[in-house]
């Protein structure tokens, strides 16, 4: 007898389920993201004895001075990285003299560094940079699940040639890191419009650490 209530009972559990699951709408949980806390926005100068360049940076970000690229040592002593470390993110920044003739060239190969990010990227747009400082360059918005969507090179088309490009240490994924890319992007917008090349002797002993 009670077997029997019992197989009763399950059966209309099932039934009730079956009836409300088959009336209602499914509504999916949409996606949750970390709530960040931004800092507020503060500037500070990037203007180390011996640099040939000069620019402002956020003072919740820290200049260091990058010795290594791709375990090689740097051509010249003043590659830096723009560190933001409450956001997992980067600046890469590597400078060159332009030797005679080598322009054409360094431009053609800042544009096969973003193209090779064709087969993630869904877009690549390149916009003109022309700043009041007398700065020119080209900017790279690169769309899809990149890691540097945003890249850049400027140059006096003489004697200073400088590329940067935002990096962030996560798995690339363009929702997720939107909000923090487009607060970070105010950031390099404010450091390439406050961009300026200082034509001085460098040493190498002007190193920031």
């Amino acid at each position: 007898m009670q077997s029997s209530i019992k197989k009763i009972k399950y059966s209309l559990l099932v039934l009730t389920i079956a009836f409300f699951g088959c009336n209602s709408n499914f509504t999916p949980k949409p996606k949750g993201y970390f709530n960040i806390n931004f800092p507020e926005k503060k500037y500070t100068t990037f203007n180390m004895n011996g640099y040939p360049y000069s620019f402002e940076y956020p003072v919740y970000a820290t200049v260091v001075k990058d010795s290594l690229f791709f375990g090689e040592q740097t051509e010249n002593p003043w590659w830096i990285n723009l560190n933001f470390p409450q956001f997992n993110g980067r600046v890469y920044i590597s400078y060159k003299q332009i030797q005679k003739h080598q322009l054409n060239q360094l431009v053609n190969d800042a544009f096969k560094l973003t193209g090779k990010h064709a087969q993630k990227a869904i877009s690549i747009d390149d916009s003109t940079i022309n700043t009041p400082n007398g700065v020119h360059g080209i900017f790279f918005k690169v769309g899809g699940d990149v890691a540097t969507a945003n890249q850049f090179f400027l140059t006096d088309s003489s004697q200073h040639f400088l590329r940067g490009a935002l990096y962030f240490d996560a798995t690339p994924n363009e929702d997720s890191l939107s909000i923090v890319n487009s607060f970070l992007m105010e950031d390099v917008k404010h450091l390439i419009n406050s961009f300026k090349w200082v034509n001085k002797s460098a040493n190498n002993s002007s190193a920031h650490q």
